[in-house]
Formats: structure tokens, sequence, C-alpha cells
């Protein structure tokens, strides 16, 4: 089956094979978002996989032989040893006592996601289940029916039972789905769309239930946004330095060749990428040029010293711990979309069932857990940077709070606060990222009369990423206003490096400079959702090293 979307007329389509292990994140993205026009297939020998192992499971269960969740109770009730006949009554019934998710739905791309990413685990064909099954998930997908998924509800063993509910729920006809944007009854939709719900067979209830889709979609997003992010900072960066007349030497690639982490070292060559030709940076040569010799037993102030602030200068230290932590984490992540992590697994080959703990989420709430203190710690270092900016005892000349000069004459003068309150709420959102960054991995609880006695966390982990993702977008929309308002007030972006001067337009074609008070949330708002989409790398991409 092949499932195609064309969300913009005109676009290159994407095509994406499931079953193969080759699921990227960029291609979750694109799925998850409708960026692109994507067909979605299911490879032709995934599908024999699939049917092998449910030709497997039917001649297991014919045997008697008690087996997982199919003819064994689940949980802690597998000593229930049940009949054949008893199986498909258990799959049937067996999900609803999970519908039990709190809090606010997930976001529509998250489903998405984790749809694409259930069926993808599936089509790999150790889970017994048949290809109808992820035949209908894409047909979901194709055609926006997306169920509502409570965020809260999952500790990250068994997999995402109560979020993977609802997806049951609604592949089987139940519950209430949102399609197109709208919430309406499964059972309508599926008739108005001419599809058939699920009806399940043994083991398949299981399958759809027992993963960790639910939080490797999150993990998926927050990795692909954090991606991003990370070359924001620099950018952030370069533009911070312009506007502070700083030293572009701190970036040389022969000092940082001395410590070679991999992120530090492509931090530092962007921003001194983003930073060439720029007529306010200065390099150590320029530092010394204007520096008096002193005389012989002589003390002098000079005017500036041969080094910046330890957020201009070790900027890359710290986008280069979250470049490094993405590089790993990467990894991470689609290697858990790219697998079986139900339970049991059917081994074709053998012509047995392997019980295991695959569901487990441990590597997702790893990730989860590093990747917010790593995007945390770039918040913080955008709201150090920020204070620079807006503070006339640091930032080399401009007015407090980067507020134009005004005649003492001139009605306006003293009356306007600039960006004070802006700063303000770059320090809260920083706070609040800061704070959330705690991990959750350490929180694990016994559950379900101590089956589940060591359980991931990884959903609380990946959703606290997700958190402290967006809240960082929002520092760097801040830093990026002041940092534009900055320049203007230094001589105007004719001054600056041609990278620098890209993202400087992309922003002014946002927002103008701010000359009097005035409400700023709308124009904050719109930068971070340009920031979010992509805007930022794509305004700079030319100026950018190949590295």
């Amino acid at each position: 089956m092949t499932i195609t979307e064309h969300p913009h007329a005109g676009a290159t389509q994407l095509t994406v094979s499931l079953g193969g292990d080759t699921l990227g994140i960029a291609d979750i993205a694109a799925i998850a978002r409708r960026s692109e026009a994507v067909a979605v297939t299911v490879a032709a020998d995934a599908r024999e996989r699939m049917r092998a192992s449910v030709a497997l499971r039917d001649d297991l269960i014919a045997t008697g032989q008690p087996i997982y969740g199919v003819t064994t109770g689940v949980g802690n009730s597998v000593t229930t040893h049940l009949s054949p006949e008893r199986a498909e009554y258990m799959m049937a019934v067996g999900f609803r006592k999970l519908l039990v998710g709190s809090g606010p739905a997930a976001a529509p791309d998250v489903t998405r996601a984790m749809m694409l990413v259930r069926a993808n685990c599936l089509a790999r064909g150790h889970s017994a289940i048949r290809p109808e099954a992820v035949d209908l998930i894409l047909a979901f997908l194709g055609r926006d029916i997306l169920p509502i998924v409570p965020e809260c509800g999952s500790v990250g063993a068994s997999g995402d039972l109560a979020p993977l509910a609802y997806l049951v729920e609604v592949l089987t006809g139940g519950g209430t789905v949102l399609h197109r944007g709208l919430r309406r009854s499964t059972t309508e939709v599926l008739a108005e769309e001419g599809l058939s719900p699920l009806r399940l067979q043994p083991k398949e209830g299981m399958a759809l239930l027992n993963g960790t889709s639910f939080m490797a979609a999150f993990a998926a997003l927050a990795v692909h946004d954090a991606t991003e992010l990370a070359l924001v900072s620099d950018v952030c960066t370069a533009l911070a330095v312009e506007a502070l007349t700083g030293n572009m030497d701190h970036f040389h690639p022969r000092l940082h060749a001395q410590k070679p982490h991999p992120g530090q070292v492509r931090s530092a060559a962007r921003i001194r990428s983003l930073l060439d030709g720029s007529r306010l940076a200065v390099t150590h040569a320029d530092i010394l040029a204007a520096t008096p010799t002193v005389g012989s037993g002589e003390i002098q102030r000079v005017e500036r010293g041969v080094q910046d602030r330890y957020s201009i200068r070790c900027a890359p230290h710290v986008a280069g711990v979250l470049a490094d932590t993405l590089d790993c984490f990467k990894t991470w992540v689609e290697v858990e979309v790219n697998s079986s992590n139900d339970n049991p697994l059917f081994d074709v080959d053998l012509g047995i069932v392997h019980n295991g703990g695959h569901f487990y989420g441990g590597h997702m709430g790893q990730a989860g857990d590093a990747l917010k203190l790593a995007v945390a710690n770039v918040a913080d270092l955008l709201d150090r940077q920020l204070a620079l900016l807006v503070d006339a005892k640091y930032n080399r000349g401009l007015p407090d709070n980067l507020v134009r000069h005004h005649a003492v004459d001139d009605p306006r003068a003293g009356m306007h606060h600039g960006l004070k309150g802006t700063q303000i709420a770059a320090s809260a959102l920083t706070a609040e990222a800061l704070y959330r960054a705690a991990p959750a991995t350490l929180h694990s609880r016994s559950t379900e009369a101590h089956n589940q006695d060591k359980v991931s966390m990884g959903a609380t982990a990946v959703r606290g990423a997700r958190d402290v993702v967006e809240l960082t977008g929002r520092v760097a929309a801040i830093h990026l206003l002041a940092a534009c308002q900055a320049v203007d007030l230094r001589g105007g972006p004719q001054m600056l490096a041609d990278g620098t001067r890209a993202a400087y337009e992309a922003v002014r074609g946002l927002v103008p400079f701010v000359d009097v008070e005035g409400r700023l949330d709308e124009d904050l708002a719109s930068i971070a959702r340009f920031v979010a989409e992509g805007g930022v790398g794509r305004a700079v991409a030319g100026s950018l090293p190949n590295c």
C-alpha cells in the first residue's frame, strides 16, 4: 500500500519505505508536520516477514502452549493460562482498561510521528501482526485521521501503554478522532472515508500497545528541533559579537583545534564563518594595535581587554555540548524507531517466541534527560548574552535597554524603557527551562503489583525535552530581537558580515526597530515561530561552512 500526501502543490515528493530499518528523524519530522509531499510505503519483504510471523503465531497457538499476552493473561496475570478460543476475545477488550490518560492532548505532529513510528516498528515483521493493520495506520495518516492522545499516563514500561491504547481504540472503530483538525466520532469518519475498523486477532492488540512509539515520537521531534536550535545559538552569538564589537579570534580554528570536541569545533567554525567580512567584530591584532604600549614600571587602564566575557568567548563550548549530545542521541532515536519494541517477539527462523523487555524506554528516557540539560544550558547562554546587550555597563557604548538616544529637550527623552521587559521575560523563560531540565529517569515507580517494578519514565523525560526546546526557542527569539536592535544602534546592518546580515534581514522582515513603548508579545511569537520552522537556518545557509 502507498499512502501519498501533497500538502504543498509542486513540492518535491519524499518517499519513505517502512520495515527496512531506514526511517530517519528528518523523515519523521517531514511526515509529522506535513512539510513535504510524502509517499509512505511498506516494503514487499517486510510484508512477507509480517505474514510469516502471523503464521508462526497461529501454529504456536494451535499447540496449546502458553504464549504471553496471547494465551496467558498480561502483566501480573501471566500465570493465567487461557485456551486458544479465548485469545481473540482478550485482544478485543484488553486495551480498554488502559484508556486512562490525562492532561492535554498531544499535538498533532507528535501523534502523527507516533503513528508512523508504530507502523514502522510493526512492519519489521517480528510482532505477529498482519500487514492490513499497518495499512490502516497509514490510511489514517494519509487522510489525517488522528487519535486524541492524552500526554500523561505512561511510565515507559511496558512501553507507552496508555497513550497507545488511544491508537488501538480508533483503529478498532471506537472513540473520537481529530479529522483534518475537527473532533469527530471515529465511526462517522471511517464510514465517510470508506475504511473498515480493525478486528484484532490474537497478539495484535499487544503488538500495537506494547512499545515505545509515543516517547520515540517526542524524542525524534525534540532532536530535530534542537538541531536547529544549535545553529540558531551560533547565529545569536555571531550577532552578539558584532553588536558588542567583540573579538572574533575567540573562534579561530587554530585555537579550537587544541580542544577538538566535534560539536565545539563546528560551532566555532560556524560563528567564525558568519562573522566573515564583519566591520564590527575585531581581531586580537586589532585590539593590540589600539592598545598603547605601557612604559617601563607603569600601569595603565585600557578601554578594553584582550578577551570577552564567558558568554561570548565560551559560546562554542556550550553550544558544542548540545551539538555533540545531538550526534549521540540522534543515533539512539533512529535505532529505537527502527526496532521491534513490543513483547513477545516471534522468531520465524527458529520457530519460537522470545519473551523480553524491548518495550523498556531507557534509551529514550536518557536521551530526553540529556537533551534537556544541553538545551537548557544554551538558553542560559543566550540569556547571559542578552544581559550584556541591554546593560550599558557592559555593552560598549550602547544605551541601557537599547533605547534610541533622544536629545534632552525631546519630549521622548527618558520616557521609554526599550527592551527592559523582554530581558525580564527571557530571564523567566530561562529559569523555567533550567528547572525543567531536572532528570525524570531517576524517578522509577514500581507499578502493576510489582510486575513493572523498574520502569524507564521515558515518556516523561522526552515530554520535558520538548518543553525545554520550546522555551529555549522563545529565549532565542528575544535574543534575536535585541541583537538586531543593538546592530541598528551600533550603525546599521551595512556593518554586518554577509551571514549575520542575512539573519538580521530575516528578523527585520518580521519585526521593525522598537522605537517606542508597545506590546511585543505577538512580535516575539512571530520570531519564535520563524526559529521553530527553521527560518534562521535557511536565511544563513549560504554563509555556513561545510562542517
